[in-house]
């Protein structure tokens, strides 16, 4: 349910720490983004309105925007649209398993915060309302979108939390492999490791502004809930050390509204047992743990067809999901939540309306075939508004490029 690539898909500023340091690369002031699309935001605000019928009126809210277009090149949504406009992306992401709960979305409206420290700050504040004390809750926060005259923020993070990958002498990998080019760039520009690195360090948050370049905060403890894993029935599966944080908060993808782009705009759901068991932890580009658990299994990992990728799989989701439960902290298992996704699609069919779907991301990364999502076909067509991954921020993210605005 959150969205992570390619795996199956959530006032007055809280502080985060001071930054470590300003970055040390190469800026410019960007030009700003282009004018805004007319015809998408009129196709927005009927949307709207259809769906808000005491919203007034429909005609003066599009003459209204389209002066503000032609003065500007951009305009302004009114919190009521941003809110709708939020939830109906959410509503519309193909790639997200977790859409039932679309409603539900709390939406922190930050178009007014422009620097990079209220903008650090707004982000731990989410990680707070979003943890909620283990009973996680769908949030999203939009900082300033776009616009021809002033270039949005960035955060560089893929997710809020990420855990840094040290490669070593031989090439080996502590941590996260997907984030060391990440994790040297920001030790590069003085970030600091634990004095022991380990293999769950959490990563330092990136923010940029055309305004204050790039800047490095470290995330307060008491921001990151993490659960410790343990197997209810694997008495050494506890001594492997593992953990995985609370909240998957994707902060690379871009929020479309109505053809105004919001590049920084953070959300959550909450976990399914698979991305954290059967992808993060377990792909090979990623923790690569299905060795280590098989061998501790003692099954035979000589030969695929003894199925010991399978067998170590199983038991490694369901020490998560265990885990998650003994600690009281938000997370769903993919047989649930594709009942779950099949309600969706029923209730928006009911509604008159199209529901895009991945099915390669829709399906689980384990036992697919035994889930009902798996046997049927999905509408692809995109509607809009929806997230869009940002390629320049995933650059930024997995490799830790200097900054580009486009």
């Amino acid at each position: 349910m959150s969205g992570e690539a390619p795996e199956s898909f959530f006032s007055g500023a809280g502080r985060a720490a001071a930054p470590t340091r300003r970055l040390r690369v190469a800026s410019r002031r960007p030009a700003g983004a282009p004018p805004v699309d007319v015809a998408e935001a009129e196709d927005f605000l009927r949307l709207f309105h259809a769906e808000n019928r005491d919203s007034g009126s429909l005609q003066y809210r599009i003459d209204r925007m389209r002066y503000e277009v032609e003065t500007v090149g951009t305009y302004r949504h009114t919190e009521a649209e941003l809110a709708f406009g939020a939830r109906v992306a959410w509503r519309n992401s193909a790639r997200c398993i977790g859409r039932l709960y679309w409603k539900s979305l709390k939406v922190r409206d930050l178009r007014d915060v422009h620097t990079v420290a209220d903008i650090a700050g707004h982000c731990v504040q989410h990680l707070r309302q979003a943890t909620n004390g283990g009973k996680i809750r769908p949030v999203i926060s939009i900082f300033p979108p776009d616009t021809p005259s002033r270039p949005a923020p960035r955060i560089w993070n893929e997710q809020l939390i990420r855990y840094a990958g040290y490669e070593r002498r031989d090439g080996s990998v502590l941590g996260d492999p997907r984030y060391r080019g990440f994790t040297a760039a920001v030790r590069s520009f003085g970030w600091h490791p634990p004095r022991e690195p380990g293999a769950f360090d959490v990563l330092p948050l990136v923010v940029e502004t055309a305004e204050e370049g790039a800047h490095m905060f470290a995330l307060p403890r008491d921001a990151i809930s993490e659960v410790p894993l343990r197997h209810p029935d694997l008495r050494w599966f506890g001594a492997l050390g593992l953990r995985w944080h609370a909240v998957p908060v994707i902060s690379n993808m871009r929020l479309s509204i109505g053809g105004v782009s919001y590049p920084a705009a953070p959300f959550n759901g909450w976990y399914m047992g698979t991305e954290i068991g059967a992808r993060n932890l377990a792909d090979p580009g990623r923790y690569d743990l299905l060795p280590v658990v098989a061998e501790r299994l003692g099954l035979d990992t000589s030969r695929p067809d003894a199925l010991w990728k399978d067998r170590a799989l199983v038991e490694l989701t369901r020490a998560v999901q265990h885990s998650f439960h003994e600690a009281g902290v938000t997370i769903t298992d993919h047989h649930t939540e594709s009942e779950r996704f099949l309600t969706h699609v029923r209730r928006e069919e009911a509604a008159g309306r199209k529901c895009p779907a991945d099915w390669s991301w829709i399906v689980p990364p384990m036992s697919g075939g035994q889930t009902p999502v798996f046997h049927r076909y999905y509408d692809t067509e995109p509607q809009l508004p929806d997230f869009f991954t940002d390629e320049d921020a995933t650059r930024r993210a997995l490799h830790g490029g200097p900054p580009h605005f486009s």
